[in-house]
């Protein structure tokens, strides 16, 4: 088939490459933005018609299958879908492995996830917990690539440590890796050792120069406060926010881009973000007011990202300077996150976003963003030529 646009794994998998499935009993991962590009049709409702396999159970990823769970860190239940019948077992639940028992009648577990780009963002661990537990019990894993929004090429940011490891950071990735969740679980499955039997199907006509909105397809949100390609270009700077008592703009129509907090005067933090003079955006004072969230029905002061040229922007380390800069501005005032993050309870929040202590004490201790981000250099590197083997495109 000819197309001018990315054709997907998920497609591809059924139109030319069912012969990996056939006759297979199969788990299917996927949510809402687990669709074809041309009908809209949802992957469960084209699996459950096939009769080329037996579609026997689904798993669903955090914020639940239809998507319709809107904040972080709610779990949801093991539920019965209403359009196919089948078994949804949440992942983002009391487990967050499938068990032995969950997968009693399947063969292959098929991932159909549209990650983000950025390590701090569950899916890609919801996949690597499926594999292990195909390692564990005999199953095979076939994940079908979708895109990485924010391109395929830049690597930024610190490496997770080992200590502070969790459900937003799995395994020693910078916070901007700069693969497809199909190379991720390539990388995940060799060079982190999980070692299941594992099969990508591949993308056509995807390119790592390429953004989200340049592939022709179609972008179903997917978690509530993703809701474009724009907004994965700024979250890997802004989600430092959410291991801070600032507002990362939940509960606005912008999530990600106004950031804020009641005490914080916009002019003087946007006039204090603008002497770093980071290329490729510009900061907007703004006022806004939560509808949920943090700070609901508060006035907040802060900053709107205006993101001018997406080759040139730096997300990572823009949003350690908006932490930075809100810390030295307001001592009195700002605060740590209070509550777990990722139900990780015996570590500071912002340890957890980051994966590491390391950051907090260089905000802590007044050291420059140039330091804290020539700290990075190494492990970016490293981690570029590891994960050269494991890219496809």
């Amino acid at each position: 088939m000819k197309t001018n646009r990315t054709r997907l794994g998920i497609e591809r998998l059924l139109d030319e490459k069912i012969g990996i499935i056939r006759g297979r009993r199969v788990g299917l991962v996927c949510n809402q933005a687990s669709v074809m590009p041309d009908t809209f049709a949802h992957a469960a409702d084209m699996f459950g018609a096939s009769d080329e396999f037996e579609l026997t159970t689904l798993f669903g990823p955090q914020h639940g299958i239809r998507g319709d769970v809107q904040y972080n860190m709610i779990e949801t239940p093991h539920v019965r879908d209403a359009r196919t019948g089948i078994m949804v077992y949440s992942l983002y639940s009391e487990v967050r492995e499938p068990t032995e028992e969950m997968l009693v009648d399947v063969d292959d577990i098929v991932v159909d996830l549209q990650d983000v780009g950025c390590r701090i963002y569950t899916f890609i661990y919801t996949m690597a917990n499926c594999m292990r537990a195909a390692a564990k019990f005999g199953k095979r894993v076939v994940v079908c690539d979708r895109p990485n929004p924010i391109g395929g090429s830049a690597v930024e940011g610190n490496i997770t440590e080992h200590e502070f490891k969790s459900f937003v950071g799995q395994f020693e990735l910078p916070t901007r890796h700069g693969m497809t969740i199909g190379e991720l679980a390539r990388m995940f499955n060799e060079h982190f050792g999980i070692g299941c039997d594992l099969e990508v199907v591949e993308m056509d006509g995807w390119s790592r120069e390429m953004w989200g909105d340049q592939t022709g397809l179609p972008w179903v949100l997917p978690s509530p406060n993703i809701p474009d390609t724009d907004t994965c270009v700024v979250f890997p700077a802004t989600v430092h926010v959410e291991g801070t008592e600032l507002s990362e703009g939940r509960g606005t129509t912008l999530p990600f881009f106004l950031n804020g907090a009641p005490y914080i005067d916009p002019q003087a933090w946007a006039a204090e973000l603008r002497k770093f003079n980071f290329p490729g955006v510009a900061f907007r004072e703004a006022y806004f007011r939560p509808t949920f969230a943090e700070y609901t029905g508060q006035t907040c002061g802060g900053v709107q990202i205006h993101v001018t040229d997406r080759d040139a922007f730096t997300p990572v380390i823009v949003g350690i300077a908006m932490v930075k800069t809100a810390y030295d501005m307001y001592p009195d005032k700002f605060e740590w996150r209070q509550n777990a993050y990722e139900y990780v309870f015996d570590k500071n929040p912002f340890d957890v976003v980051c994966g590491t202590d390391k950051i907090r004490k260089q905000i802590e201790a007044g050291t420059s963003i140039a330091e804290i981000e020539a700290g990075w250099a190494a492990g970016e590197a490293e981690f570029t030529s590891a994960r050269a083997r494991f890219l496809l495109y």
